[in-house]
């Protein structure tokens, strides 16, 4: 896999509002705030940061748009108001953050080693969240 530059990681992120949003969004400014650093954390290499706070700009996008301040991310999901396909992909993303976040005993848990290879799947898996992220956040535009 071709590493990319930062300048092509900022056009990827640019081309990905420029495809996704389609009118406008409303977003709180915490929501705005953790998207901008998981755009920071993904044109940084910090590929596993990228992925938790893509994760939490949805658990917080979806606890908005429910107006709850109760439930898991698993039943905010769920519940959303959003595409079949994009709730499928939401919870593989989540159970991938999970096994990174949720660890019981990390001296002994082989799946989570950080190698070379885990990078580069931390790489794909931060580019899928980033589109998830922004499907969720764009769902429902307002024109």
């Amino acid at each position: 896999m071709v590493k990319m530059s930062t300048d092509e990681k900022w056009a990827y992120l640019v081309g990905l509002d420029d495809s996704l949003l389609m009118g406008g969004a409303m977003l709180s400014e915490y929501t705005s705030a953790l998207v901008r650093s998981a755009d920071l954390a993904f044109v940084g290499d910090a590929f596993l940061a990228c992925i938790i706070t893509s994760l939490a700009v949805i658990e917080t996008h979806l606890r908005s748009e429910a107006r709850t301040k109760e439930g898991r991310l698993v039943d905010l999901i769920s519940s959303a108001l959003i595409a079949d396909d994009l709730k499928a992909e939401l919870h593989i993303l989540r159970k991938c953050r999970n096994r990174w976040v949720h660890v019981a005993e990390p001296w002994e848990d082989e799946s989570c080693e950080y190698t070379e290879e885990s990078e580069a799947e931390l790489e794909e898996v931060a580019k899928r969240c980033l589109v998830a992220m922004r499907r969720t956040i764009y769902a429902n535009p307002w024109i």
